[in-house]
């Protein structure tokens, strides 16, 4: 079984459920539910097995059973079957059902990452470098790991605005009884949920080892239900006084010889063989009474989630061949329609005002800053939406695994706990990077990246970075980020760097040198956060700079062994794009003005400075990104020659070599369209398309060199990686000058 086949459990759970912590009790010990003895006819549970996409089956057979009138008293369900349990024991029609079976994707699916606008705006520059690599917990020498791929937290989202019923719930009080599988890990025996916020248990139900990370209630550490119990008929029976159970088994049947290549095929089968022999044990305990539905699924493998639509109606065919069956429990069309109006009632959500908004069990969070996150305040109206985006946003910030809420009754107070769960792995975190360029005619450049962070240094929220790069551009870079308090959106930054990098001289379409440029500088800025919108900085920066000629006529030496620098700089950057990859919605926008002054010690005084923006909008899969960018000095000094403006290369001044055009002054313009040609999971896809380019320098750097407007247009086809984005393009401008380029990483 594959990994995605696997993760196939939270699908559905975006379709069909209704939601958010509970409280859940060991099987062994959970309080039947009273009989049917009361009724006048058998009392029928309708119980329905795990088993990703493909239960989507489930809601075939549900209408063949509304078709014949065959009355539900209960459900029982585990995973995916809790999912369309709880979907339909809380009011949601068939005909719904159908409708939110088209809204799922396997982008929709797998996109974990809440919204990138409701982000902060420090985790969004992470987005522009290299790094790639998940997080990784290093405490004390030690590496820590996340628990699962996927969280849950936007799944959970989604669940809460499908749901029929919200907040927590007695589930033998639902319009239909019902009860959801999990299994506990540290004892591995089931767990039978029979109240709780329904959001939470479905994805406790349906927390598939090693891909969603464990739920925990009350001291337990909860995993899928498929382990210990994947067809809960015993449930039903026991707990819940079925007298005739009619089981639907979707189950995916075990690998063949051939099929169990790799680790991932032999530890799919593992988990495989455990879920049939349970389930194998639930089928012995069928009664004559009772009724085996078996959908013949074929290839449709629990990862199929873009093919939910196709399931269905096997669910549909499979149960018509035990029509005969179910004719026999048929209801009168009254009596039927009578039940079915009851069973369908629609609970508003209590979404009065609260008194309190309480954060629990934080170790390195200060509650005061999770909460300044939110827009929900406590004596105003409570917006779901605005909750929902509330929880997102606090997901956002980078110190949770998980976060969702819950409303307790106090004795004269109304109390949102928020569930937020640190990260278990945390508070420090190690990334890693890698990029890769070449225009294959001898460019070519590689960077890899090491990032260390410390977060959480006191409780205003202190952060320390640390980066290591080495390639074509070396360095060190550190820096401490402190708010001035644990809600202030203001912050000092001190900061170091000590880079190397080489740089590239031309004349026309000649390269006539080469330099080496090491630079050692510190500083510190002040600044202010707008939440998840941008940030400004204002601060001082000083240190030496030493140029060197590396390749090149002695007469092109830069003269200055070494030069001194001190400056002030301003810098404001505002991004709302929903990514950095291949945005298909937002903008951004950013300016820097960088004023040397000999009063602080700089060689060279002049000033610089440079503004840029972007606007994206999508129709269909078709995009078109809009881009500017601007600079020049200020006054009337002139900008040194190692602090010009370097332009050129692929998407800036596509058909040039990277850097090929340096002088005082910039002016760009670009136009992209592309057009996603496959759909992404995990990932954005893959894209085809195009650019066109105009750019000018202004006084160059090199005498002779054209000031004109360069026009320049480029092709591409791109994708989305686990390493990051990677295009392979061809650049041509006007004047002839043109390359090849491939990339790993992002070229602009």
């Amino acid at each position: 079984m594959q990994f995605r086949d696997r993760f196939a459990l939270v699908v559905l759970s975006l379709a069909l459920s209704a939601m958010s912590p509970a409280m859940a009790v060991p099987a062994d010990s959970v309080v039947p539910s009273p009989s049917a003895g009361s009724l006048k006819r058998p009392r029928i549970c309708l119980v329905l097995s795990g088993g990703g996409a493909r239960g989507a089956a489930h809601v075939g057979v549900i209408k063949v059973l509304e078709e014949y009138r065959v009355p539900i008293d209960c459900i029982a369900g585990t995973s995916m079957g809790a999912l369309v349990g709880a979907s339909y024991a809380t009011g949601t029609s068939t005909a719904e059902m159908d409708t939110i079976l088209k809204t799922i994707s396997t982008e929709l699916l797998f996109k974990e990452d809440p919204p990138r606008q409701e982000r902060a705006m420090r985790r969004k520059e992470d987005d522009y470098g290299i790094l790639f690599t998940p997080e990784v917990g290093l405490d004390n020498g030690q590496v820590k790991f996340g628990k699962g791929i996927v969280t849950g937290v936007q799944l959970e989202t989604v669940l809460r605005r499908l749901s029929k019923a919200k907040g927590h719930y007695q589930f033998d009080n639902l319009p239909i009884p019902y009860r959801a599988v999990a299994t506990d890990l540290v004892t591995g025996k089931a767990v039978v949920f029979r109240d709780g916020e329904l959001a939470n248990v479905m994805r406790a139900s349906m927390s598939v080892p090693g891909a969603v990370a464990p739920a925990e209630f009350g001291g337990m550490i909860l995993v899928d239900g498929m382990l210990t119990s994947n067809l809960p008929i015993q449930t039903a029976r026991e707990e819940m006084g079925a007298d005739i159970v009619i089981a639907v088994n979707v189950g995916t049947p075990l690998l063949t010889r051939e099929q169990l290549s790799g680790i991932f095929g032999v530890t799919g089968q593992m988990l495989s063989i455990l879920t049939e022999q349970n389930v194998q044990a639930s089928l012995a305990t069928l009664q004559p009474q009772d009724i085996l539905i078996s959908p013949e699924l074929g290839d449709f493998s629990t990862g199929d989630f873009d093919h939910l639509e196709q399931i269905a109606p096997i669910g549909e065919a499979a149960a018509r061949q035990v029509a005969d069956r179910l004719a026999r429990l048929s209801l009168p069309a009254g009596e039927y329609a009578a039940l079915r109006q009851g069973q369908t009632v629609t609970v508003a959500p209590d979404l009065r005002p609260v008194d309190e908004i309480r954060f629990e069990n934080l170790k390195h969070v200060n509650p005061k800053t999770a909460q300044a996150a939110m827009d929900t305040k406590p004596g105003e109206k409570i917006e779901q939406d605005t909750l929902d985006s509330d929880m997102r946003r606090i997901y956002g910030t980078g110190d949770f695994e998980h976060v969702n809420y819950r409303f307790i009754e106090e004795p004269g107070k109304r109390i949102l706990a928020v569930d937020a769960v640190e990260k278990s792995w945390g508070p420090n975190y190690l990334r890693f990077g890698l990029g890769l360029s070449s225009d294959f005619s001898g460019d070519a450049f590689f960077n890899i990246l090491g990032s260390y962070r410390k977060t959480w240094l006191n409780e205003r929220g202190a952060e320390w970075r640390t980066d290591v790069q080495l390639g074509h551009t070396s360095g060190l870079y550190t820096e401490l980020y402190q708010p001035f308090s644990a809600t202030s959106r203001f912050f000092v930054a001190p900061h170091a760097a000590v880079e190397r990098r080489t740089a590239d001289l031309y004349r026309d379409d000649d390269r006539v040198a080469s330099y080496e440029m090491t630079s050692m500088l510190g500083g510190v800025d002040v600044g202010s956060q707008f939440s998840r919108y941008g940030e400004f900085r204002l601060g001082a920066v000083g240190g030496r700079l030493k140029p060197q000629l590396d390749t090149g006529p002695e007469s092109l030496s830069p003269g200055e062994s070494r030069i001194t620098q001190g400056a002030l700089r301003a810098r404001l950057k505002l991004d709302q794009l929903d990514s950095v990859r291949f945005p298909r919605s937002g903008w951004r926008a950013g300016a820097f003005v960088f004023d040397s002054r000999d009063s602080l010690g700089a060689d060279d005084e002049y000033t610089k400075w440079d503004a840029d923006a972007s606007a994206v909008y999508s129709f269909g899969n078709h995009t078109l990104n809009f881009a500017v960018k601007v600079g020049d000095k200020a006054g009337s000094n002139p900008l040194p020659r190692y602090d010009q403006f370097q332009w050129g290369g692929f998407l800036v001044g596509s058909g040039y070599a990277t850097g090929q055009l340096v002088g005082e002054e910039l002016k760009f313009g670009r136009v992209m369209y592309y057009h996603r040609i496959l759909e992404g999971s995990i990932f954005e896809g893959a894209y085809s398309g195009f650019s066109l380019e105009a750019s000018q320098i202004g006084n160059p750097l090199v005498p002779g060199n054209t000031e004109d407007w360069l026009k320049s247009a480029s092709v591409f086809i791109a994708a989305d990686s686990p390493l990051g984005p990677v295009y392979l393009g061809y650049g041509r401008a006007e004047d002839g000058n043109d390359s090849f380029y491939f990339y790993l990483g992002l070229p602009y």
